[in-house]
Parts: C-alpha cells; sequence; structure tokens
C-alpha cells in the first residue's frame, strides 16, 4: 500500500503531574462556583419584597359608589365600584374636553369597576375621593380635579391617574400587580 503511512508517533501515558493538575484544576472552578453563589443569590428579592409585588381585592364587599383604598408596593391604590350614572358620565365625556385624553374603555377592564394608582401626577400628593367638580377626586394641594375615570379634568396635573397592572382572578376578587 503505497501512499500510506503508519503514524510513528507514540501515544504518551498520563503522568501523576497531569492528573494533579486536572484535579486542582477542577477544585479551583467548584471553590470559584461556590464563592460566586452568594454574591448571585443576594440580589434576588426577598420575601418581604416578593409579597408586596402583587395584591388581592376582594370586591364582593365593595357597595357601588364606593372606593376604598388598599396598598400595593407602598401606593395607596383607588379601587371605585362605579354606579351606573358614573359610568355614563365617564364614557360621554368628550375627548376633546380631556388634556390627556383617554377614553374610558382603555382604562377599565369591567366598567363597574375603576382602578386607579392614588398618587397625583402633579407631585405625589394623595387625591381625595368623591370630590371636586366632576365627582372623582380632588387634590387640595395644588388643585387638580380628576373625573369618574381617573382622568385630569383642570389643575397642573399633566396627566390621568395611573392605571396599574391587574387582572380579574373571579368575578368578586382582582390581583393587582
Amino acid at each position: 500500500m503505497e501512499g500510506s503511512r503508519v503514524s510513528d508517533e507514540t501515544i504518551a501515558e498520563p503522568k501523576r503531574r497531569d492528573i494533579l493538575f486536572i484535579a486542582t484544576g477542577a477544585m479551583a472552578t467548584v471553590a470559584a462556583g461556590a464563592a460566586v453563589w452568594p454574591l448571585l443569590d443576594q440580589m434576588n428579592p426577598d420575601a418581604s419584597t416578593l409579597a408586596l409585588a402583587s395584591t388581592e381585592v376582594d370586591l364582593s364587599a365593595i357597595v357601588p359608589g364606593q372606593i376604598v383604598t388598599v396598598k400595593w408596593r407602598g401606593k395607596p391604590v383607588f379601587v371605585r365600584h362605579r354606579t351606573a350614572s358614573e359610568i355614563a358620565s365617564a364614557e360621554n365625556t368628550p375627548l376633546a374636553d380631556l388634556p390627556d385624553p383617554q377614553a374610558d374603555s382603555k382604562r377599565v377592564k369591567k366598567p363597574e369597576w375603576l382602578v386607579v394608582i392614588g398618587v397625583c401626577t402633579h407631585l405625589g400628593c394623595i387625591p381625595l375621593g368623591h370630590e371636586g367638580e366632576f365627582d372623582g377626586w380632588f387634590c387640595p394641594c395644588h388643585g387638580s380635579t380628576y373625573d369618574t375615570s381617573g382622568r385630569i379634568r383642570s389643575g397642573p396635573a399633566p396627566t390621568n391617574l395611573e392605571v396599574p397592572d391587574y387582572v380579574f382572578v373571579t368575578d368578586a376578587k382582582i390581583k393587582i400587580g
């Protein structure tokens, strides 16, 4: 067989030193992982922070026309059970009359329930419910007025009250966050 040659090279047997190098490298890798793990693990949020990430609200005790304030992530959240007249007023408001135009249907998942973060968008005050010209909320600090959909109607606030992420778990319970 011309053209084919068997290699003259011999396979070297592993020496004790090679095995020690491999074992030392493996142990160093394990030690580095053991040292880094606590540093990465401490970046996870603690149990109290996770508990604030979401909150459930039982809607069955809230009567039409009532506003309930719950705390979520350290902020007040207003849950309002709107009456038929409040819904009609919010739905029939011309968007051209609003400084921050937003349809009522974009702010609610069910017309009878409005969920908004209860912090004035001007300077972070807490507005009072069932107050003001539009029977929504009124911020006594600087005079911002919101309607029954939490939309800014007058005053220095630049935007509507924020709507948090929420879902209906059942017909009588929501989960915020």
